[in-house]
């Protein structure tokens, strides 16, 4: 479970940090994408993804939603639900009946730690490129400036016009592919500042580790 949460953040991540220099048209249309999302409330989704290695010939499917708000985020996936409200973050394991308390790394600006970063980072690191337009959304292809990097290519489906993102495909070198399937994208929620804690009251019997 621990590389599905590594998956997401890393898809998460590339999503909203993605952009370049060479194509402009992709650049307007995921300046945009950003910024629709920066100015709302919060996003939230419902997501299917899915794990494809290619060397192996396996699939790994994975189902949950998460809810973002400026360095705030509250991630359930199937089997471990994580909260952080900024400064502290709170792993459930249902399974285990067990929750892993743990103090952000304010150096530390990577989406576990610092969400909001994921909107600013964008415009470094990758060029992109406007590969189709279809009538209902756009499709563009982001390839890393590193000729080194792991990763060959993500392909971003943009909603036209709510600017949603749609879907999202990750290519690695190693024949990893991870597709995330937005099954629900919402700008409009406004949520209470206790979703992004982890309520003890409502987990009862729960064995609670404390890292700070």
């Amino acid at each position: 479970m621990r590389t599905s949460i590594i998956n997401f953040s890393v898809v998460l991540l590339l999503t909203l940090n993605a952009s370049g220099q060479n194509d402009q048209q992709a650049i307007k249309i995921l300046d945009k994408f950003s910024v629709s999302a920066l100015r709302a409330p919060s996003v939230s989704m419902k997501f299917h993804m899915v794990t494809t290695d290619q060397m192996e010939n396996t699939n790994d499917t994975l189902t949950g939603s998460i809810i973002l708000s400026k360095d705030k985020y509250k991630l359930d996936l199937t089997d471990n639900i994580i909260w952080f409200n900024g400064e502290t973050s709170w792993s459930y394991l249902p399974a285990e009946k067990e929750v892993t308390i743990t103090m952000a790394d304010k150096k530390d600006n990577s989406f576990q730690n610092r969400p909001s970063a994921i909107f600013s980072m964008y415009k470094n690191g990758y060029k992109s490129r406007l590969i189709e337009e279809r009538s209902d959304s756009y499709i563009i292809d982001l390839y890393p400036e590193d000729i080194k990097s792991d990763l060959l290519r993500v392909r971003l489906s943009i909603g036209k016009t709510k600017l949603n993102l749609r879907s999202l495909e990750y290519k690695k070198r190693d024949g990893i592919v991870v597709t995330l399937h937005v099954q629900e994208y919402n700008l409009k929620l406004k949520p209470d500042p206790d979703a992004f804690i982890f309520q003890p009251g409502k987990f009862k019997g729960v064995e609670v580790i404390d890292m700070r």
